[in-house]
């Protein structure tokens, strides 16, 4: 377990380094490193026995391109009279996006392994057609929203998993990552009213609802909780079933999942009581 921290450390450091740009740095927000997802990619290189020093650039690669595409969902299409101030700060978030998807060609590069390079390429492809599913709204069915919502997630360490022929690792992460974005929009929609992911939902579930409209009834925002909470419990009996094709299990994924699965039971007692 100590070897493991030692790697997560060592990789988070080289991250921390790569994504270290003083003057974006300074007028943006500092990058979001995803610490359940670069456990997941380290435990999987760890347990695939891939060499340490390559382990730990398709790692940060793979992270690279994840923050890029995270990073340009942080941009807002201008308004009219828009402060230049603003306007600057969101012409730089779209270039850090660049910089550090930029970031990802140069570490494959210097590994040589061109197999990879088309692996994400293509994840970077299929992410960002999921998203223009979800941010126009597109999906017809709550079940594509749920499809589209989990592939945003997990497309990029589903590619790392075919590399290395490790489709049980996939079933394991994209479940755990899809149950986390679940948790995060859940919580933004009980404290704000409104979420990306809840939007699209309300539009499929609620038709007949004027979709302009930020009230939602007691019964509607019930509906749609009862609704995110059944495709995160379905997600969790898929994770306990991956598990089974995973024995050996290090303890710090072990320990994160216990707490993760602590996270949905207080919201849904938390909900339950208030519902």
């Amino acid at each position: 377990m100590l070897d493991l921290q030692n790697k997560l450390d060592g990789t988070r450091e080289l991250l921390l380094e790569k994504l270290s740009h003083p003057y974006l740095l300074e007028h943006v927000e500092s990058p979001f490193i995803d610490d359940d997802r670069l456990l997941l990619l380290t435990s999987l290189m760890e347990q695939k026995e891939v060499n340490q020093e390559r382990a730990k650039n398709y790692t940060v690669t793979t992270m690279l391109l994840q923050i890029a595409l995270d990073t340009h969902e942080q941009v807002h299409n201008s308004q009219t009279g828009e402060e230049d101030k603003s306007h600057k700060r969101r012409q730089l978030t779209v270039l850090a996006g660049i910089y550090f998807s930029g970031l990802y060609y140069k570490l494959l590069a210097d590994v040589d392994d061109i197999e990879m390079i088309k692996l994400l390429a293509s994840g970077v492809k299929e992410v960002n057609e999921q998203k223009i599913l979800l941010y126009q709204k597109e999906a017809e069915a709550i079940d594509k929203l749920m499809e589209s919502v989990k592939l945003i997630e997990s497309t990029l360490l589903g590619k790392v998993a075919d590399h290395f022929d490790a489709a049980e690792w996939f079933e394991f992460a994209s479940n755990w990552l899809f149950v986390k974005r679940l948790l995060s929009e859940e919580t933004r929609f009980i404290n704000s009213g409104g979420s990306l992911v809840f939007n699209a939902l309300k539009k499929i579930a609620l038709p007949k609802m004027d979709q302009s409209s930020t009230e939602l009834s007691s019964e509607q925002q019930k509906y749609l909780l009862t609704i995110c909470t059944r495709y995160i419990e379905f997600s969790m009996t898929q994770i306990n079933a991956a598990l089974k094709k995973l024995p050996g299990m290090n303890n710090l994924l072990m320990e994160r999942l216990d707490l993760i699965a602590g996270q949905h039971q207080t919201m849904s007692k938390k909900f339950a009581e208030e519902g």
